[in-house]
């Protein structure tokens, strides 16, 4: 008898079935996985919760997770940790600069890690103004809410250690500009940056500057920069009142400038010139003493600095103001002439002019004290 024989693999159909249960699996896996994969990309450029700018401070090497929770507890973000799980999962490396950030109303988690990695913090600004004290300057820093306060409630002294130049006097040293930087800078970084551009300004000028002044070096003529700075706000006259000072140097002839008696008063200066104030000797009262102050009185601007170093080729010893109301002045190179100007000038005022001829100071502010003194019974 003849026996059949069945040569299929008995298991065929089992192992069968079991591929397909898998693929099916894997299938339904990758699926699912897809879909939370676009959850996930979805809630990564979804709107965030938060109705109102946040302001965040990242710190050097700061943890991400550490920054991702504040935003959580401050209302701009909802979940961190699907924040790192996109970065896991897309192998991207989390980049964050240091500084003071302020993230926009309902920003998407996406525009946030795109904001931290370019560095895009919040900026400000800080005016130092042409013919501030350095106090003034520091009064203005100090007050400034997006800086960091390192050098508050340090003397000037002190300060010009901190800044690296010990024993330098801090008067004049600063340049008066407009500064941009990242919120949450230090006040140091900003001084720093002020000082450097004073030096490179002064140096650059110093070396174009005209032949045969009479100043020992930059640093005089920095103070003389600071002295037009507070004689005139006119620009066009800034060459003109350098060469009034000039020409005294020259002579021997004391300054007699006002701005330098008013900053050796100090806190006793209660905003006239009193002839005591004229008469009582100081370091800058540039009355009683010859030859410049020992510092600079103010921050001086690059015009001042300018017109320093290309004082204007007139002869002039004397100016007073006109009293036209547009802040000009008349330039005089004799007593005489300074003296009918002076005359001029109290006319305007209404004032009688007996006794103007007692004022022979350069500045204009000489003139206004003048006035005063003939108007007093």
């Amino acid at each position: 008898m003849q026996r059949s024989h069945d040569s299929r693999p008995r298991t065929a159909a089992p192992v069968a079935g079991a591929v397909l249960v898998g693929l099916v699996v894997l299938c339904l896996l990758a699926a699912a996985g897809w879909g939370a994969w676009g959850q996930l990309r979805a809630a990564m450029n979804r709107p965030g919760p938060g109705s109102v700018p946040v302001r965040i401070q990242v710190p050097e090497g700061a943890r991400l997770r550490s920054v991702l929770d504040q935003l959580r507890r401050d209302g701009a973000l909802q979940h961190p940790h699907w924040v790192e799980l996109y970065l896991r999962l897309t192998g991207r490396q989390a980049k964050m600069q240091a500084g003071l950030y302020q993230i926009a109303a309902h920003a998407t988690p996406s525009q946030i890690l795109e904001q931290f990695a370019a560095g895009r913090v919040l900026l400000s600004s800080i005016t130092f103004v042409e013919g501030w004290t350095v106090a003034q300057m520091r009064q203005a820093l100090d007050s400034d809410p997006d800086v960091a306060h390192q050098t508050r409630g340090l003397s000037d002294e002190q300060l010009m250690q901190v800044l690296g130049h010990p024993g330098e006097p801090a008067e004049g040293r600063f340049f008066p500009d407009t500064y941009r930087f990242a919120a949450g800078i230090s006040d140091r970084k900003i001084l720093g940056m002020a000082y450097q551009r004073m030096q490179a300004t002064l140096a650059a000028d110093w070396a174009q500057r005209a032949g045969g002044l009479p100043l020992a070096g930059p640093g005089q003529a920095l103070i003389l920069a600071s002295i037009i700075e507070k004689e005139t706000g006119r620009a066009d006259e800034r060459p003109k009142i350098a060469a009034v000072f000039v020409n005294r140097l020259r002579l021997g002839m004391r300054l007699q400038s006002d701005p330098t008696v008013i900053y050796g008063l100090g806190e006793h200066y209660d905003g006239s010139i009193h002839t005591r104030d004229l008469q009582t000797d100081t370091p800058y009262n540039t009355y009683t003493r010859a030859g410049l102050p020992p510092t600079p009185i103010a921050l001086p601007g690059a015009a001042s600095l300018q017109a320093a170093m290309h004082p204007a080729d007139i002869d002039a010893l004397y100016f007073v103001a006109t009293g036209e109301g547009d802040g000009s002045h008349h330039f005089s190179a004799t007593l005489a002439e300074h003296d009918v100007a002076l005359r001029s000038y109290l006319k305007r005022l209404g004032v009688a002019a007996a006794g103007a001829s007692i004022s022979t100071g350069a500045g204009a502010a000489a003139a206004q004290h003048t006035a005063a003194q003939a108007t007093r019974p």
